[in-house]
């Protein structure tokens, strides 16, 4: 060991403990939301004066998650989450990536305004449109499918698709890829044209297979915004059927007292497929943030 390397000994041992300080900041309120989730009311305010509070110890129960589903129909609210992000994340990675591939990698006439219209879009609150969207879907007819078949409705209000179409394409999430696309050499584009290739398939075979790190971060993001949506299902699902996750909880404990056992035990259960999903595409996430400049 060089001497310059046993100098930095110090420095990289006291960054080192700020990181795990750092780390343990963000944690506290995980951890106490997973160990209240195994209390009872009185046992966790007995625990809130110490380290206690972050810990599963003393009377443990698992009640507050049975009550959960029972008394909350958490796991009807958990499908239909599921089944919301599920599918518009997956269709938004096609349907934003095909848009940031015209726009970064092929040549026609209008692409710039089309820009302009997007960064325009990027800043535009979603909560100034809600209620122009929520009156435009109002007017379109749909389709139920029950006991009886399938029939056509008057409205898309309170159903699934409602939370899923109008979140397909995310302004975001093709800037994203757009940012990511127009880094990848051309070179490569262009051999593949030569032996004959379409645009398509140089999406397929060139582009996609360079982007791996961009599509996790989109899953990543876009997951996440569906996943917490509120506001949205607030004023379009007004009935049980198709209720997600975030709407599911205020209706459940908005009427009753307070029982924060089970309050941290439905939030566990809501955070836990997130932390999933970050876990799983974390190393691509944050390739894709390095390499794309993503700020803040």
């Amino acid at each position: 060991m060089t001497p310059s390397q046993r100098q930095s000994i110090p420095l990289r041992l006291a960054l080192y403990a700020l990181m795990a300080c750092t780390a343990l900041v963000f944690l506290f309120p995980f951890l106490f939301m997973i160990a209240s989730s195994f209390k009872t009311n009185d046992q966790i305010f007995a625990d809130l004066e110490s380290f206690r509070a972050l810990l599963p110890v003393g009377p443990l129960t698992g009640q507050n998650y049975a009550r959960a589903f029972e008394l909350g129909n958490i796991g009807h609210y958990l499908f239909n989450s599921l089944l919301v992000t599920g599918i518009t994340v997956s269709l938004g990675l096609l349907v934003n990536s095909l848009a940031a591939f015209a726009l970064a990698r092929i040549e026609w006439r209008g692409k710039q305004a089309v820009l302009t219209l997007l960064v325009i879009l990027l800043v535009v609150p979603f909560e100034v449109i809600s209620v122009p969207l929520m009156l435009l879907v109002a007017s379109l007819p749909g389709l139920s499918i029950g006991a009886a078949g399938v029939q056509i409705t008057s409205s898309w209000l309170d159903t699934l698709y409602v939370q899923i179409v109008p979140f397909i394409a995310n302004a975001f999430s093709i800037y994203l890829f757009y940012q990511f696309f127009r880094d990848i050499p051309k070179d490569l584009d262009e051999a593949a044209y030569v032996d004959g290739a379409t645009p398509l398939q140089v999406y397929r075979h060139v582009i996609v297979p360079s982007s791996l790190p961009v599509f996790a971060t989109v899953t990543i993001l876009q997951g996440l915004a569906m996943w917490n949506q509120y506001l949205w299902p607030l004023i379009t699902v007004p009935g049980e059927a198709a209720r997600p996750l975030m709407v599911g909880m205020e209706q459940f404990f908005g009427a009753r007292k307070t029982a924060w056992g089970e309050v941290m035990a439905y939030a566990t259960l809501i955070t836990m497929p997130v932390l999933a999903a970050f876990v799983i595409f974390q190393r691509w996430f944050v390739r894709s943030v390095v390499g794309s400049g993503v700020k803040g």
